[in-house]
């Protein structure tokens, strides 16, 4: 059998680190999912997500964006709102203080990133970043006293529909924002959007 100088897939030799320049500044990759396809993500406690699973007919896709049977919540659903993120905008940070938020990503690219404000809280300064959009639908809940927000990664509008446990009070609202370029935000929260 003639040598030709190839090796079999996954029987590559191995390379010396020292030989490769630059290679002691590398850093390993870990996919961010599972080999069973699960989130690679410890939750912050009581942010939950769920993919969703669309299904493909002869007309279209049908995708189920939220039920009651899911239990991921048991707030009341009262309000159903829509919201368009220009590319490369960021909409961050927004905190309730009695509203639990539940954000379907419906379109586009996006980046949803949580932090845990909460000092009682067992996951206190952890933070959640969620990746999903047309091509990874999905859902996130949020429960008070985390700040959220999301950056549109792509290169068309991004949609997110908003299901939140409250209805949105025009005279009190229970939406409070800190500006994710403010110094006060950078000194709160250890999340640097790219």
């Amino acid at each position: 059998m003639r040598h030709t100088g190839r090796s079999k897939p996954g029987h590559e030799p191995a390379r010396l680190a020292e030989d490769i320049d630059g290679f002691e500044s590398a850093s390993p990759r870990m996919s961010l999912t599972t080999s069973t396809g699960a989130l690679r993500l410890d939750p912050i406690e009581g942010v939950s997500y769920r993919l969703a699973r669309p299904v493909s007919h002869h007309h279209g896709h049908l995708t189920e964006v939220y039920r009651d049977d899911w239990g991921v919540t048991d707030a009341a659903l009262v309000q159903v709102t829509m919201t368009t993120t220009f590319p490369g905008r960021i909409r961050a940070w927004g905190i309730h203080r009695f509203t639990i938020d539940r954000l379907f990503a419906a379109s586009g690219s996006l980046m949803i990133v949580c932090y845990d404000a909460r000092r009682s809280s067992p996951t206190y300064g952890s933070i959640n970043e969620f990746m999903l959009g047309g091509r990874n639908q999905g859902l996130v809940v949020i429960p008070p006293g985390v700040y959220h927000g999301w950056k549109n990664v792509g290169d068309d509008e991004a949609t997110i529909i908003s299901m939140p446990s409250r209805l949105y009070d025009h005279e009190s609202p229970d939406r409070w924002e800190l500006a994710w370029d403010s110094a006060a935000a950078q000194s709160t929260i250890p999340y640097r959007w790219r």
